[in-house]
């Protein structure tokens, strides 16, 4: 999956075997330009090997999309999607099947799946999943247990955390309030064992892990149930979480923010910051909260993680680094989890932006929050038939606690 604009991690799936590669191009609006730019790169690269892009290249949109209207005239197969169903909860539409099924997936399953579970999410009952988890969660925030953390007890589905992350992220984070869900590898990692007492853990397979499991809360959640029904379920009760917290869980103000943010980056109208210091290899940038006269990196870091408010703040790390190269960064989150015994989240960027960004942005407060960018310090420009083109080293890069 490229879910990514990191130039690096863009040249990677350049990089493979075009000879046996298939690209599903999803855009719900037809207009983001981050996947507009992977689109017309992999254009390009099939047709310098020699091969038909519109053979190779399969459209999911919504009918009627400047993606739509563009790949149509060009001769792309083009899917629609529902244009009722937001793309975060779009798991089990179009943007979520089309992709699963060319990759071997069994789509008819998991739709059977859900199919079984959704009679009893239709019920006005206390024995409803979808009301229980969703009371749960808006419970919590209502009480001071504003963070989810979230785990696969068997580490059959690894990725479901990354998936459930977005939905609630990008759901509830808005007007000051939500809940800051952290997908950590294991339930043996630091923040679901041990926890903290603002965290509700929430966890889903075969084995239950609450006898062995106490949440400092008190609040916890085990789902077990098959993929398919896990997502009819989390969509449902984010939903009802959502509404029961006042807020409408289908927009997402401060992610329209990012893509703004990138537009103008490609432009090539924002000129470079300079680092507040140079430690080595390492450049630090940072905003006024940094104190006069640290001159190393360590200092910087401790400075930082001294804001992390210790009663209810979270640290966040987001990556701009190419997830496979450099995967053993992702460790960091254990790390200081454990060094400050506080949340931590860990986002691969610039893609958090279009999903825990808009809790970071929407929901924080600024007393609560402290956010870390980690970038590389090298350079590649990944060109692309248009206007633009996209460095590997992102014009900002600072530490900023409460942004």
């Amino acid at each position: 999956m490229l879910d990514s604009s990191s130039p690096d991690v863009v040249r990677r799936g350049l990089a493979g075997d075009l000879e046996r590669t298939v690209v599903v191009v999803s855009s719900k609006s037809g207009g983001t330009v981050e996947t507009d730019s992977q689109r017309r790169a992999f254009e390009a690269a099939f047709r310098g090997a020699g091969i038909d892009p519109t053979r190779r290249i399969v459209v999911v949109t919504d009918p009627g999309s400047p993606l739509d209207e563009q790949a149509s005239a060009s001769g792309y197969r083009v899917f629609h999607a529902d244009p009722t169903v937001g793309g975060r909860y779009s798991a089990l539409s179009a943007f979520g099947l089309v992709p699963s099924g060319i990759a071997g997936a069994d789509i008819a399953r998991l739709l059977d799946d859900a199919a079984q579970v959704a009679p009893a999410t239709a019920t006005d009952d206390v024995d409803n999943p979808i009301l229980r988890l969703g009371a749960l969660l808006a419970l919590g925030v209502q009480h001071g247990v504003d963070k989810a953390v979230l785990a696969d007890s068997d580490a059959e589905r690894a990725g479901l955390g990354a998936w459930i992350e977005q939905l609630v992220a990008e759901s509830t984070g808005k007007q000051g309030t939500g809940v800051l869900p952290i997908s950590v590898p294991s339930t043996r990692a630091p923040n679901f064992d041990p926890s903290t007492p603002d965290s509700l853990l929430c966890s889903w397979g075969a084995t239950p892990v609450f006898d062995r499991v106490r949440p400092a809360s008190g609040f916890d959640a085990h789902l077990r149930a098959p993929l398919g029904a896990q997502f009819l379920v989390w969509e449902g009760a984010t939903a009802v979480a959502s509404h029961l917290l006042g807020i409408n869980p289908f927009d997402q103000p401060d992610v329209e923010s990012a893509k703004a943010a990138a537009r103008e980056m490609l432009s090539g109208d924002i000129e470079d910051a300079a680092p507040a210091f140079t430690d080595g290899p390492v450049q630090v940038f940072a905003g006024p909260w940094l104190p006069a006269g640290t001159s190393d990196a360590r200092g910087a870091l401790r400075a930082l993680l001294d804001r992390i408010d210790p009663a209810r703040g979270y640290l966040g790390i987001h990556a701009y680094l190419d997830d496979q190269r450099d995967a053993p960064v992702a460790g960091l989150r254990e790390s200081l989890a454990t060094l400050t015994a506080r949340p931590v989240t860990f986002g691969w960027a610039p893609r958090f932006l279009h999903s825990t960004g808009q809790y970071h942005k929407g929901a924080r407060r600024p007393e609560s929050s402290s956010n870390s960018p980690v970038t590389p310090s090298r350079t590649w420009r990944c060109p692309v038939a248009s206007s633009h083109s996209v460095s590997s080293r992102p014009r900002r890069r600072w530490a900023t606690p409460g942004s």
